[in-house]
C-alpha cells in the first residue's frame, strides 16, 4: 500500500512540465474570456470551474495517481503561480499583457454600452456596483472602470464623493466651536 502511495508511475520532469502547460493554457483561457469573468462570478461560473479542474486533472497527472505524484503537481502549481505573481508585481509590460488594461464602462453618468458589450457586462451588474460602491446610481458617477483583475472600481463627481477623514476633522472642529459659542450664551 505504502509503495503504491509513494511510486510516482511518471517521470518527475514530465509531471512538472504537464502542471506548467496545463497552468499556461488555463492563463490563456482567462485571458481570452476577459475581465468580467473575475468582476463577479454567477453560478454558471463557478460550475465553469468546478468543471475546468476535473477536465485539466488528467492532463496533469497523467497515468500517475500517487499521493507523491501529486503532490509533485500540487507544489509546481503553487511555485509556477507564485513566480508568475512576483514577475507581474515587477514587470509592467508582463503584467500589462498577461492581466490587460482597464476598461472605462461609466463616463460622465453615462454607461458606455461599446466596452459593457464587449466585457460580456450586464447592466444590472453594473448599478448593484455603483450602487453599493457609492450609495447612488450611474448618474453620479464621474468614471466607472473595469480594472484587470475584476474590480470595478468607480469615481463618484464631486459633489458625490464622499467625506474624506479630514472633511469630518474639520465638521468636528467646527461643532466643537458652535457648542463652546453656545455654552457662552446660555451662562448670560
Amino acid at each position: 500500500m505504502w509503495h503504491d502511495m509513494m511510486t510516482i508511475e511518471i517521470p518527475v520532469v514530465e509531471k512538472i512540465l504537464r502542471t506548467v502547460l496545463v497552468y499556461a493554457v488555463i492563463i490563456v483561457l482567462f485571458r481570452l474570456s476577459g475581465k468580467r469573468g473575475l468582476a463577479s462570478m454567477n453560478t454558471f461560473d463557478f460550475v465553469v470551474v468546478f468543471l475546468l479542474s476535473n477536465v485539466v486533472q488528467n492532463a496533469i497527472i497523467g497515468n500517475d495517481y500517487s499521493l507523491l505524484g501529486g503532490a509533485v503537481g500540487a507544489a509546481t502549481l503553487v511555485a509556477v503561480n507564485a513566480l508568475v505573481n512576483r514577475w507581474l508585481a515587477a514587470d509592467r509590460r508582463a503584467a500589462r499583457v498577461l492581466e490587460g488594461d482597464p476598461t472605462t464602462v461609466i463616463e460622465d453618468g453615462r454607461v458606455v454600452r461599446r466596452a459593457m458589450r464587449r466585457l460580456g457586462l450586464r447592466a444590472g451588474e453594473l448599478q448593484q456596483a455603483v450602487r453599493v460602491q457609492t450609495g447612488g446610481g450611474v448618474e453620479g458617477v464621474e468614471r466607472g472602470s473595469l480594472e484587470p483583475d475584476g474590480r470595478l472600481l468607480i469615481v463618484p463627481k464631486p459633489p458625490n464623493a464622499q467625506a474624506t477623514r479630514a472633511d469630518i476633522d474639520r465638521l468636528a472642529q467646527r461643532l466643537t466651536a458652535i457648542e463652546e459659542l453656545l455654552r457662552g450664551t446660555d451662562r448670560r
